[in-house]
């Protein structure tokens, strides 16, 4: 019995001797398990003010605010455009609306937008050279399904969600993509609304973590929440029914061709769906936090979270009720702050100082170079981007931006320079080339109220000249004069 007892014991402790390493293991080994984890979390049009810990007063935001209480807030980042699809190339590709390969929401018929091509080296493709598992979770947008630009063919091990930007603005959709396979969803065939997707998408992204909680990963959540339209399950919108008052009933698209393709339902009551829609993405932020505690792989985790730019005014949403960008002027799809001056916290413990914040100046192009830094895989390629992993550690050695440049090709063309803290601001370039830039002094002016471009002709010059240096030609985003801009 006694024997039978001791060669069990010496069989257990062989056993669990196996999960650590060895002595002398392979450096590459040990260094791979040190790998951190990494969630990059983007809310769609979630405005600077619709979190609780910038101000938002009509709700709360509890595990966003946790997980801004843990970790560091950044009080000066920008996203990478003030729509979707070029503010996402920004992200995954380390380079500005100037020089990504995606500067615009170009459609492709019938499903999907125009391809990131197979050239482009993504954020995703630089994970899995270091020995990342990879996945993205919810809005695409970047290629229609099988093209080059697809998600499965830009590094990313798999994806599930919406593939088209415009089937993205429905909740209730006839199919959403796992990978290359058509996912039909019949609770919603016709006018049935039993699959609510960012629930299904949270699902699978919540699979994915307990998948690979032994192996170093990156998992892009890319959310389509607050987006409009306003629809969620009754279960979510009770709260706040009847609290948000006065509603105004949208009247939207509730039958025909774009019923559940693009267009935005009808919501009797949207202050209240809007807030539970935000908190329902905060829910789902706290399941993430939730899950890599309890399988004990939290301090080995960075967490980021983000919005794609400023709030939108579809569907029924009211920004001005909810003061969705907070003190900044301007929404989604302008160049002033508002549209795409984002809040953004990361929380890493053990490395990030938790309830800091800084000012450093950054934005989506940042992101690769710094996640690459992190995952210790050098990058070769010419970057916008500049890493803000000294401004993570609270190392005071930060390299600073000379500036930062947005160009927008709808509403007529929109450029914007941020150089330190003066903003140089252009509407209209399609229109009026003449036109001078506006100027703000965003240390004293950051809700852009006082244009002061006339007190300051040479740095007006020297913005202008940065406008028309910043940019590489687009043969597919272009500005109908081509003579501006386009200067070696």
């Amino acid at each position: 019995m006694k024997t039978s007892y001791l060669v069990l014991l010496l069989f257990a402790l062989s056993f669990a001797s196996c999960k650590k390493p060895v002595k002398g293991a392979p450096k590459e080994v040990i260094e791979k398990k040190a790998k951190p984890n990494i969630i990059y979390i983007l809310a769609d049009d979630l405005g600077y003010g619709d979190v609780s810990f910038n101000g938002q007063s009509k709700f709360e935001t509890p595990n966003i605010d946790k997980l801004a209480a843990e970790g560091m807030v950044f009080t000066q980042h920008y996203s990478g455009s003030t729509v979707c699809a070029p503010s996402r190339s920004a992200l995954l590709t380390g380079m500005h609306t100037g020089h990504t390969a995606i500067r615009g929401n170009k459609e492709v018929l019938p499903e999907g937008q125009h391809p990131m091509p197979a050239s482009t080296y993504t954020m995703a493709e630089m994970f899995k050279e270091a020995g990342y598992k990879t996945s993205v979770y919810g809005k695409w947008g970047l290629g229609y399904p099988g093209s080059e630009g697809d998600a499965n063919m830009q590094g990313f091990d798999e994806f599930f969600g919406y593939n088209c930007q415009r089937v993205a603005h429905n909740y209730y959709p006839y199919h959403l993509w796992h990978n290359q396979e058509k996912v039909m969803l019949k609770g919603n065939e016709g006018k049935k609304t039993e699959v609510y997707a960012p629930d299904l998408i949270h699902d699978k992204a919540m699979a994915f973590i307990d998948e690979n909680k032994d192996n170093p990963f990156f998992m892009f959540y890319a959310s389509a929440l607050p987006h409009a339209e306003l629809l969620l399950p009754e279960k979510y919108m009770e709260p706040y029914l009847g609290k948000l008052l006065p509603e105004k009933k949208h009247i939207g698209i509730d039958d025909g061709p774009t019923y559940k393709n693009g267009g935005y339902g009808s919501q009797e009551y949207p202050h209240a769906a809007f807030a539970a829609m935000i908190h329902h993405l905060d829910a789902q932020v706290g399941d993430i936090v939730n899950k890599l505690e309890e399988l004990g792989i939290a301090d080995n985790t960075l967490i980021v979270f983000t919005s794609d730019n400023g709030p939108h005014r579809e569907g029924g949403a009211d920004p001005e009720y909810f003061n969705s960008n907070g003190i900044y002027k301007g929404y989604k799809r302008d160049l002033y702050e508002g549209g795409i001056h984002v809040p953004m916290i990361a929380k890493w413990p053990g490395t990030i100082k938790e309830g800091s914040s800084n000012n450093h100046i950054s934005a989506f192009w940042d992101v690769m170079p710094t996640f690459a830094e992190i995952a210790d895989k050098p990058i070769e390629n010419n970057l916008d981007g500049i890493s803000f992993l000294p401004t993570l550690k609270g190392e005071k050695a930060q390299k600073k931006h000379k500036y930062l440049y947005w160009e927008f090709h709808e509403k007529g063309g929109r450029i914007a320079i941020r150089k330190g803290k003066w903003k140089g601001v252009k509407y209209n370039v399609l229109k009026n080339l003449e036109k001078p830039i506006e100027l703000y002094d965003l240390e004293v002016d950051p809700e852009e109220q006082d244009n002061i471009a006339g007190n300051h002709p040479e740095l007006v010059q020297e913005i202008t000249t940065l406008m028309q240096k910043a940019r590489t030609p687009s043969d597919i985003f272009q500005f109908a004069a081509p003579t501006y801009l386009n200067v070696d």
